[in-house]
């Protein structure tokens, strides 16, 4: 208990730490106002056994118990609120950490890892912890702190029923301790389906249409349900394997408090005690109960507590690619590598390669799925390290610039554009969140988006769907390239932009590039013969190595795999209907 406690607090920041801290101080007083009853009741006792209750007493009594009464509802409400803002605090704060630490992870990473994992620790994990586990921890110690009090007023009355309850408490401890190893057992379980759940309406929800054009409702529908049913089991077997312990361990508190009750009352039959530290002990009996009970019931929760920051810890502690640089601007922007490698696990995709991209200058990657075109432009961009050899931006190993300062001469354009759900104004300005309104426009001019825009019920204040689902696969690159020519970086990167995008929009799109690619040095990835052919070089890679390379004319005049890839072209070309 202690350790998940430990864990608990450092994962929090010093900030909301420190919340926590002054909330469990609080939750001191509000213990020791709450032990005033026993005095109130005291001054009332010794009067009532003396046979005569004056005013005086009736008024101490009375003043007693009020000032208890409001320590404690101002002390609690406090205490509440700190436990609040902590807890809310370290949720959001966390999220924003685990956001900002994705960032600098090798893409390799949410090959390996699934979308439901990571949507699970930064939604069902963090809940847990901002709403349940912020109140568990409160509760527990508050429980502790409610039972050491006591304990401590026990002992000042007769330091025999302390040692019962010491005792007792010794027993409560083991029972509390076989219950956390039980908890820890079923709670792994019960966490892994809550991932499992998350990840399987994931997989229904972005996968639908295929569900719905292949029959497979009822398949998808069987592995949701199964999932659900996991997790509902799951959740049961917690409670069930927990129930006996919170029954045997709310026993122990009982007799814990039958103990106290039977001690003080043999020993003022046997005159060993007066009759007044008889009663009083009565009524501590019934204060240890609820502070036993309190700390007892949630205590097995702990160990959810400890599993949700062990599986945040778990993204925290992945390590990060190298960030720390110069921040600095390249000589230029030629862009080489030279005898890299670099392998996914066990399969090796890139081999040995050495390119060199000059300035201003366009090279198109040409090749056979799997051949490493688009793994080739991740390493030049470094969103994956390479495992030898090296990649330089202007003479530079790109290693030795910060990831912020690299990532600024880079624009990319990927086949499948992902469009966040807010306004297309924001969604262009993603990279310049402060850029004025003129400049959104001119970008978006510029990209051939203007005329479809100003169709929309609201213009540039229209919110999209995410992902941009209510706009089409032409639509959604165009405003890609709008964003790419808001960030104006000197590099861009094509990954099969036009791959699915029908002739109506393809005119419109090629415009739309070649506004972006002025003056640019470009790496495209395509499939289609004109974008290509007019390209300064072409690199046609193979099984991670380069096969061929020259410009369209040159390797024509080769028998290899580019004239092969044109006759293949052409021949797609000629085909009518």
């Amino acid at each position: 208990m202690i350790q998940t406690l430990k864990k608990f607090f450092a994962f929090c920041s010093a900030q909301n730490r420190r919340k926590f801290y002054i909330s469990i101080v609080l939750g001191v007083f509000s213990a020791l106002f709450a032990a005033l009853k026993i005095p109130a009741v005291g001054v009332m006792l010794t009067s009532i056994l003396e046979g005569s209750i004056p005013n005086s007493s009736i008024w101490a009594s009375f003043g007693i118990m009020l000032l208890s009464i409001l320590g404690c509802s101002i002390i609690n409400y406090r205490s509440t609120m700190l436990q609040t803002e902590a807890g809310y605090g370290t949720a959001a704060d966390k999220r924003m950490e685990i956001a900002e630490h994705m960032r600098y992870l090798p893409m390799g990473y949410f090959n390996e890892n699934s979308l439901g994992k990571i949507t699970s620790v930064t939604t069902n994990t963090m809940e847990n912890l901002s709403d349940v586990g912020t109140r568990v921890v409160m509760l527990v110690t508050g429980g502790i702190f409610q039972t050491a009090v006591i304990t401590l007023l026990v002992f000042r009355f007769d330091w025999r029923i302390g040692i019962f309850i010491v005792g007792g408490l010794i027993i409560y401890a083991l029972v509390n301790s076989r219950m956390q190893k039980a908890a820890q057992m079923c709670s792994e379980e019960k966490v892994r389906s809550d991932a499992s759940v998350v990840e399987k309406v994931l997989e229904y929800i972005k996968g639908i249409s295929e569900v719905k054009a292949y029959h497979l409702s009822g398949k998808y529908n069987q592995k949701l349900e199964a999932a659900i049913d996991a997790n509902a089991s799951a959740n049961t077997k917690l409670e069930l394997t927990l129930t006996p312990y919170m029954t045997l361990q709310n026993f122990v508190a009982k007799l814990i408090g039958i103990v106290i009750c039977i001690a003080a009352l043999f020993f003022y039959t046997h005159h060993t005690m007066t009759l007044l530290n008889c009663i009083l002990l009565l009524f501590c009996s019934f204060m240890m109960m609820e502070g036993l009970e309190k700390a007892g019931s949630y205590s097995a929760l702990l160990r959810v507590v400890d599993l949700c920051v062990n599986q945040a810890n778990e993204i925290m502690n992945v390590p990060t690619m190298e960030i720390e640089g110069v921040e600095a601007s390249p000589d230029s922007f030629e862009l080489k590598a030279e005898h890299i490698d670099f392998s996914y696990g066990e399969k090796k995709i890139i081999q040995d390669l050495s390119v060199t991209i000059p300035q201003n200058t366009t090279t198109a990657l040409v090749g056979p799925s799997g051949s490493g075109k688009t793994t080739l432009c991740h390493l030049l961009s470094r969103f994956w390290d390479v495992d030898s050899g090296t990649v330089t931006l202007g003479g530079r190993d790109i290693r030795t610039y910060s990831m912020d300062a690299l990532m600024r001469n880079f624009s990319f354009v990927f086949q499948n554009v992902y469009l966040f759900k807010d306004t297309i104004a924001n969604n262009i300005r993603f990279g310049q969140p402060d850029a004025p309104m003129e400049a959104v426009i001119s970008a978006a001019k510029k990209a051939r988006c203007h005329e479809f825009i100003m169709a929309l019920p609201n213009g540039y204040d229209t919110i999209i769907g995410e992902s941009g689902g209510s706009l089409s696969g032409g639509e959604r690159q165009r405003l890609s390239i709008a964003r790419a020519i808001m960030k104006d970086a000197p590099i861009i990167i094509l990954d099969e932009a036009t791959a699915n995008v029908d002739p109506e929009n393809e005119a419109e799109l090629l415009s739309a590039i070649q506004e972006l690619t002025r003056q640019k040095t470009i790496i495209m990835i395509a499939h289609r013969l004109k974008t290509v052919e007019n390209a300064d070089q072409i690199i046609v890679l193979d099984h991670g190595k380069i096969v061929q390379k020259g410009t369209h004319r040159q390797l024509l005049a080769e028998n290899g795999i580019y004239q092969k890839f044109v006759e293949q072209r052409e021949l797609a070309v000629s085909w009518k209907l």
